[in-house]
């Protein structure tokens, strides 16, 4: 008993993949309810839909071939080409059904609606490699830092290396569920999706919807930004997010998996402007990529993303300097503690890597750096305890990320 009480103070979230621990005697599971969903709760098994026709990614073709990327490896990085290419029928645009799965994140929703994910919404690691690169032109390493990144944070299956883009499927994406326990997909809270989302509500605060889309904060993102989302409007924004979040949340977290979220509100202006339009990042490219449909009294409606009407991507492939750059950026124009509270009490500031008292410095490869260790380390996702990977998930870390991260002086883990 001793040994649990420890694991789970120590561990945290870690202890997710061990529901038994929760039925313990004397084991408080508050801590446990805390992280994610599950049940019938939103984004819980129970409620996630179930596509039993599961159709992997078409891919890319000889007529068709965009970036080249194929089987989880590297493209040309060429990028400017229109996509989805015209007469290529694979990667028109397919609404949703109600049996498939779409999840807090606009751009691989969008993905999945032209099919360069699997559009059930069950996608694996080579998948979302090509994906990246044959859509949005995201360089080789950044497409495979995302990649191990959604497998090891939200709890997918390095085994099956499968994960789901949404809700809990972990009897589609674990190799043996009993062994694996629930594996959340990106819907889980304080993992890929943080407190503070663009558009999408704080955990507690959409009483563990933290995927939907939020027609409210879509209309506030763009009254803040005027509708032009460069880094200096999206740094406001991203400011007033978390003050907003401060204020209404008494059980606010904003942890070193909060830096996510930089990078992510650097991809609409990095990723999703059109050469078409001047790579302009405005409200008509974004509302797209956001399904964001304006209503005649102003507010706004969640509509399926999609890709923009003749719409090409960016020329240099985004790279994982590139983010890391635009991340540091993003945060330095407004700072703001890393930390959180429990039920209303006191903040308490959190220290990670390049993180120090609730405080991101250092430089854009020292932020590099913290993505890698975040991907490999023991990382605290909330204020009661660190999500630390085992073995098996660092080793699968490190071999996926290669050498991409070692070239440029980040510390290896010890496996």
């Amino acid at each position: 008993m001793i040994f649990i009480l420890f694991s789970l103070i120590i561990l945290g979230p870690s202890v997710m993949s061990y529901p038994f621990v929760s039925n313990m005697p004397n084991v408080d599971s508050t801590i446990l309810k805390r992280q994610q969903s599950g049940g019938s709760n939103p984004g819980g098994p129970v409620t996630c839909p179930f596509n039993p026709n599961h159709v992997p990614a078409p891919g890319i073709s000889a007529q068709f071939p965009y970036n080249g990327a194929k089987d989880g490896l590297p493209g040309n990085g060429r990028g400017g080409y229109l996509v989805p290419a015209p007469g290529d029928t694979a990667h028109q645009y397919t609404p949703p059904g109600p049996n498939d799965i779409r999840g807090p994140c606009p751009g691989l929703n969008a993905a999945a609606n032209h099919n360069f994910l699997a559009h059930d919404g069950i996608t694996t690691f080579k998948e979302l490699v090509d994906a990246q690169q044959n859509l949005y032109n995201i360089g080789y390493d950044l497409a495979v830092v995302l990649a191990v990144l959604g497998l090891t944070l939200t709890d997918g299956d390095i085994v099956t290396e499968k994960l789901s883009i949404g809700c809990e499927a972990t009897s589609r994406t674990s190799f043996a569920p009993i062994l694996t326990g629930p594996e959340p997909g990106l819907d889980g809270h304080n993992k890929f999706e943080s407190d503070t989302s663009l558009t999408r509500n704080d955990f507690f605060l959409g009483h563990g919807d933290n995927f939907s889309f939020n027609g409210t904060l879509y209309k506030m993102m763009k009254e803040s930004t005027g509708g032009v989302y460069n880094r200096d409007n999206l740094a406001k924004y991203r400011y007033e997010r978390y003050q907003q979040s401060v204020r209404d949340n008494p059980n606010f977290y904003f942890g070193p998996l909060a830096l996510l979220l930089f990078g992510a509100a650097s991809f609409l202006y990095g990723l999703m402007p059109s050469g078409t339009r001047n790579y302009a990042p405005d409200e008509y490219t974004i509302s797209t990529f956001f399904g964001a449909e304006k209503q005649s009294d102003g507010s706004y409606k969640g509509v399926p993303e999609r890709i923009p009407d003749n719409w090409t991507n960016r020329v240099p492939p985004y790279s994982v300097v590139d983010v890391a750059e635009e991340t540091l950026a993003l945060y330095l124009k407004y700072p703001v503690l890393f930390g959180g509270r429990i039920d209303g009490g006191e903040f308490q500031t959190v220290s990670y890597g390049s993180i120090q008292n609730g405080i991101l410095g250092g430089t854009g490869s020292g932020t590099v750096c913290l993505l890698y260790q975040i991907a490999t380390g023991q990382v605290p996702s909330s204020l009661n305890g660190v999500l630390a990977p085992v073995l098996g998930i660092v080793q699968f870390a490190t071999r996926k990320l290669g050498l991409a991260m070692e070239n440029l002086g980040c510390p290896q883990p010890l496996t």
